[in-house]
């Protein structure tokens, strides 16, 4: 008649379950267990997370270096830069001097 509740040639019986008693037990393991699976999982994962941290504040580090290397290039393209224009100054202000200077050869005067 009820089949699908006998195993085998014995009927299953159904017991009832404490509730309290299996709450009860529950919660003196989650009491023990759970400090004792967070302790656990501090020390494996300690070195994990230490080296991820490494791995990050180095990653930083490079982009900090690479930026600053691309600041001191440009910073060197100015200075060529500047450079070549007070060269071109200066050669102007020799060549005005040399016209200033023949223009008082041709005439004394004045």
């Amino acid at each position: 008649m009820f089949h699908f509740l006998t195993i085998g040639y014995f009927p299953m019986q159904l017991q009832s379950v404490n509730l309290e008693g299996l709450v009860a037990i529950i919660m003196v393991f989650s009491i023990v267990l759970i400090p004792v699976i967070g302790l656990t999982a501090r020390f494996a994962l300690k070195p994990t997370v230490e080296a991820l941290g490494q791995f990050f504040r180095q990653k930083g580090s490079d982009e900090a270096l690479q930026l600053m290397e691309r600041r001191m290039a440009l910073m060197e393209q100015q200075l060529e830069s500047m450079e070549g224009t007070v060269r071109r100054l200066d050669e102007a202000h020799q060549f005005d001097r040399q016209l200033k200077a023949g223009a008082r050869e041709a005439n004394p005067e004045g």
